[in-house]
């Protein structure tokens, strides 16, 4: 098992939740988060306002699968989250050790 974890741009949400749909992921989860990349110390301007960039909005997406959905999984969410503008985000990949579904104590790929 793997966990995916994304750092996306907000708006981006929906696109990557739908290409992720038919893919058959059941469940992700949605942290709201702040940081910065390469952009540090530009001026941006966001929502009509122009401001020095130190932390900009973001969202972080986790998602646990099994080891053959892994690459299926990083190409829908790279594809739905790129805008090719500075930004766009990161994925990351980590081995998941253990899972377990609390309510039924389903284990592993079972659990997800």
């Amino acid at each position: 098992m793997k966990l995916v974890m994304a750092i996306i741009k907000p708006f981006k949400l929906d696109e990557v939740r739908d290409a992720l749909t038919p893919l058959g992921v059941q469940g992700l989860t949605v942290t709201e988060v702040k940081g910065f990349g390469r952009q540090k110390g530009q001026t941006e301007i966001y929502r009509g306002a122009e401001y020095q960039v130190n932390f900009l909005p973001k969202l972080k997406i986790e998602i646990a699968v099994a080891d053959d959905q892994v690459d299926a999984v990083v190409d829908a969410i790279a594809g739905a989250a790129r805008t090719d503008k500075i930004g766009d985000g990161k994925i990351f990949v980590l081995d998941v050790e253990r899972a377990m579904r609390i309510r039924t104590g389903e284990t592993d790929d079972a659990a997800l």
